[in-house]
């Protein structure tokens, strides 16, 4: 954790950055989920055991540092931080049928299960499909986009994709920096379509800058085909194939999400030869 972020963030920013990497952790080791019902008790609470844990160790990081740490100047942090005392027994929730879903916000409220990601072309092919156990967009536009560009590249695509576009929830300008510096142009409005005034320090720099790009008849006319490429893949998906996961698990939701995102492109491509080979 850089001292930076935990002089001006504190406690929390320690304790958020721990359970980032424990979800990574997580993803990385893909465990199966247990059928029992009794066994999956069991996960449950060697994970809420294990939450606990790097809660206790982040707390015990943070502490240290603040003990420890200086600022710039070479001054000593201060005032010291108020001395944590850990539960007795771990205070968080896990879903007993699927331990790896989570409780995701979504417009019609707040569901079990997985945030789906997707990035496809302008003919709404999809080329790469991600799971997230995360509600929000925000920090999954990386990932998404280095998966896309690995799938090109195992395919034998070469050239670099001209622009991306997404909506307001992927913006994170770290990430967007990463891709711009790959040649590639982004266009993500910084406002949402119901704010009529720009977000609190949400002014001037690149902000105003992508203000004034989709203001532009290229950038607007750019990002509005956003809603016709990707809009219609999540709709057809949702509403006339499939409207749930079957399976259980981040690596089995991952999986099926990737079958139905192949077949969605099978039935593009069964579409394209029916209209070539029509009189």
């Amino acid at each position: 954790m850089p001292p930076e972020l935990a002089t001006r963030e504190g406690r929390q920013q320690w304790l958020r950055g721990a359970k980032r990497d424990l979800d990574e952790q997580r993803a990385a080791e893909a465990r199966p989920i247990p059928r029992s019902r009794q066994q999956r008790l069991v996960e449950a609470k060697r994970r809420l055991d294990e939450e606990l844990a790097v809660e206790c160790a982040a707390n015990t990081a943070y502490e240290h540092y603040r003990a420890h740490g200086r600022q710039k100047n070479g001054r000593r942090l201060w005032p010291p931080p108020k001395p944590y005392t850990p539960p007795d027994i771990p205070t968080g929730k896990i879903n007993l049928t699927d331990p790896d879903s989570r409780n995701v916000k979504t417009r019609g409220g707040y569901l079990q299960g997985y945030n789906a990601q997707a990035a496809v072309t302008a003919g709404q092919i999809v080329i790469a499909a991600e799971i997230s156990v995360s509600s929000p967009d925000f920090g999954l536009l990386g990932p998404v986009m280095d998966a896309a560009l690995s799938e090109l590249e195992a395919v034998g695509v070469t050239d670099t994709p001209g622009v991306l576009v997404a909506d307001t929830g992927y913006w994170h300008q770290v990430q967007m920096d990463q891709i711009v510096e790959r040649g590639i142009q982004v266009l993500i409005p910084p406002d949402a379509g119901n704010r009529t005034t720009p977000r609190p320090g949400w002014d001037g720099g690149i902000y105003a800058f992508m203000r004034r790009v989709l203001q532009t008849n290229l950038g607007g006319d750019l990002y509005r085909k956003r809603k016709g490429m990707i809009e219609p893949v999540f709709g057809n998906t949702k509403f006339n194939r499939v409207d749930r996961f079957q399976r259980r698990g981040r690596s089995a939701v991952r999986s099926e999400w990737r079958l139905i995102t192949a077949t969605h492109n099978l039935m593009k491509l069964h579409t394209h030869q029916l209209a070539i080979a029509a009189p």
